[in-house]
C-alpha cells in the first residue's frame, strides 16, 4: 500500500503514518512545507473523496490554514494532529513537560544522563514511559518496546540506533523548535572550537549565560536569514536549559553548533 492509499482509511497504524510522514517530507529536514505540504494537502482530499469519507474538523482546520499558502511549515507533530489513528501515541507527549523548547532540552539533559549527546533505546524507552505517564497513559512493557521501536524508525535519520539532539527535537512544534534554525548555522569542529575558546572569556572551559549572549548575538548578525535576533532571549533560554548550574560545557554547547562530522 502507498502513502496516499493509507490517507482512505478512518484509521491509521502507527506504521502507516510513519510511511505517510516519510513520504510527504521527500528531503527528510524533519517537516513539510512547500511543495511537499501542497502536495499532502491535495492527496488527502482527494483520498478521503475516493474512500467515500468527509474531511474530518481537524483535517478542514488544517486546511483551512495551510492549503492557501506556500511558506507553511509542519512538523510531524502537527501531522499527527490531522490524521486519524488506532493509537496516536506522539500527541501523547503534547504534555506539560514538552511545552516549550527549554523544557525539552531539561528533558533531554535528564535522559541523556551518560552526556554522550546521544540517547539510546534504553534512555528513549525511559524517556517514553515516563511521558505517558504524564499523559495519564498506562500500557505494558510490550507495547512501550513497539512504540521505544517506532520512534527510533521515524527520528532516528541516520539510522544508528540512537537519537540525537536535533532527531529527538521533532517531537516539538515546528514554531516551538528553535532547532531547525540552527541547523542552518552550524560550524564544523575546528571551526566550533575556535568560536568556543573564543566567547569562553575567562577560560574557564564553559559558557556562563554572558558569553552565551554575545556568541549569539554574533551568530543573529552573520545569520540573519536564519536567525532572527528578536528570538535572542529564547535561543538563549532553551541553550541554558542544557547547562549545569549556569555553566555550559564543551559538549553540551556543541549538540547545537557543531555539525557531525562523518
Amino acid at each position: 500500500m502507498t502513502a496516499e492509499t493509507h490517507l482512505q482509511g478512518v484509521e491509521i497504524s502507527a506504521a502507516q503514518f510513519f510511511e505517510i510522514w516519510h513520504h510527504y517530507d521527500s528531503d527528510g529536514n524533519g517537516y513539510m512545507d512547500g511543495k511537499e505540504l501542497q502536495n499532502f494537502i491535495q492527496e488527502l482530499q482527494q483520498a478521503r473523496k475516493k474512500a467515500g469519507l468527509d474531511l474530518t474538523p481537524e483535517m478542514k482546520a488544517f486546511i483551512d490554514q495551510y492549503g492557501k499558502t506556500t511558506d507553511g511549515k509542519i512538523g510531524i507533530v502537527e501531522l499527527a494532529q490531522v490524521l486519524p489513528t488506532e493509537e496516536n501515541f506522539l500527541l501523547f507527549f503534547r504534555c506539560q513537560q514538552l511545552k516549550s523548547s527549554e523544557d525539552f532540552m531539561q528533558t533531554w539533559r535528564k535522559y541523556d544522563s551518560d552526556h554522550s549527546g546521544f540517547i539510546d533505546s534504553e534512555e528513549l524507552k525511559s524517556f517514553l514511559k515516563d511521558l505517558l505517564q504524564k499523559a495519564n497513559k498506562q500500557i505494558e512493557d510490550s507495547k512501550l518496546t513497539e512504540y521505544t521501536e517506532i520512534m527510533l524508525r521515524m527520528f532516528d535519520a541516520n539510522n544508528d540506533g540512537k537519537l540525537e539532539l536535533t532527531e529527538l527535537a521533532r517531537l516539538l512544534p515546528v514554531q516551538e523548535n528553535f532547532l531547525i534554525k540552527f541547523q542552518g548555522v552550524k560550524m564544523c569542529a575546528k571551526e566550533f572550537n575556535k568560536a568556543f575558546e573564543m566567547y569562553d572569556q575567562d577560560g574557564n572551559g564553559y559558557i556562563d549565560e554572558n558569553e552565551l549572549d554575545a556568541l549569539l548575538k554574533d551568530l543573529c548578525e552573520k545569520n540573519k536569514k536564519e536567525l532572527d535576533i528578536t528570538n535572542l532571549a529564547t535561543y538563549k533560554k532553551s541553550i541554558m536549559a542544557l547547562s549545569d548550574g549556569g555553566k555550559l560545557y564543551r559538549a553540551e554547547l556543541a549538540l547545537i553548533l557543531c555539525a557531525e562530522e562523518n
